[in-house]
């Protein structure tokens, strides 16, 4: 599973109970983070889409009611959490390889774990995808450089927020329009408001 789905051990392991079930009601998990920890609240954000984009409410509400059962019964997280549900948004974070062939055209930042040139951090159009490369427009001395990042090297990337990308998303649909103002995001809260007891040391 690619780092920009899920970066540490712990999303990894959510990400491999999780997914199959966002997966079976006809979703796709985009991206999963594990948040706070050490004295802070613990907030599992988990970013789920359609296959072809346009996640709605209604739907974000059906995966979070399927992945609090689950997380009910297998009891992942030891601390009291709360679940936050969205979908990417218009300025979405790109975390499968097809992703960069899907929105092949719209500008992009990307930052990835190794220098490459000396740089860590790229923004330019993305050119689509060839083998396990990402390929993305660069200005580079003023001209324009076409250059394939590994897909295995890149520790972020996401859409940039233009106005013609929210026109665009705007004209297919693939942004839930919130109802009465409300964002499209669906909070549960972990079990009752009793303290979790302490976990016991073997």
């Amino acid at each position: 599973m690619s780092d920009l789905i899920a970066k540490t051990a712990i999303d990894r392991r959510l990400a491999d109970l999780l997914g199959p079930v966002i997966e079976g009601l006809g979703f796709e998990l985009v991206r999963i983070r594990l948040m706070g920890g050490g004295g802070k609240a613990r907030i599992l954000q988990i970013m789920a889409d359609r296959p072809d984009g346009g996640i709605g409410v209604d739907e974000l509400g059906d995966i979070s009611t399927a992945v609090s059962a689950v997380m009910d019964v297998e009891d992942p997280i030891e601390e009291n959490y709360t679940l936050e549900l969205s979908s990417p948004g218009i300025d979405r974070p790109l975390t499968r390889l097809k992703d960069f062939e899907i929105w092949k055209g719209w500008e992009a930042r990307i930052e990835t774990t190794e220098l490459i040139d000396g740089r860590r951090r790229f923004k330019g159009g993305l050119m689509g995808v060839e083998g396990d490369e990402v390929l993305i427009e660069i200005e580079e001395g003023g001209q324009d450089l076409t250059i394939g990042l590994k897909f295995d090297w890149l520790s972020d990337a996401k859409l940039i927020l233009t106005d013609e990308l929210i026109a665009e998303m705007l004209r297919q649909k693939k942004v839930a329009e919130p109802a009465d103002g409300e964002f499209d995001e669906i909070e549960d809260t972990d079990g009752d408001d009793e303290e979790a007891p302490e976990p016991t040391k073997h």
